[in-house]
């Protein structure tokens, strides 16, 4: 499912325009993001899961291609860990 096709369906099933549709997908993914973005942020959300910020080591990796090693560098990602009820669901 693609943002279009979410925001479409939000519009559908809430009964409202998409255009306000598409400004409260926005407004949810942003709140999201400007929380990760904090020291230590964590977002969740009951029945769904919990979406928090990691920090990854600097690491070494090989070139499938050429099988020299290289270095890949230390990153902050997100990491995922779905609610018990979605698991069950799925």
């Amino acid at each position: 499912m693609t943002k279009t096709q979410l925001m479409e369906k939000i519009a559908k099933d809430a009964g409202v325009t998409k255009t306000a549709a598409k400004q409260i997908l926005t407004t949810f993914l942003d709140t999201i993001s400007n929380e990760l973005v904090k020291e230590d942020g964590k977002v969740t959300l009951s029945g769904f899961g919990t979406l928090s910020t990691i920090q990854r080591q600097e690491r070494k990796g090989r070139n499938p291609q050429t099988g020299e090693t290289v270095e890949i560098k230390a990153s902050n990602t997100v990491k995922f860990k779905p609610a018990k009820a979605l698991k069950d669901s799925v």
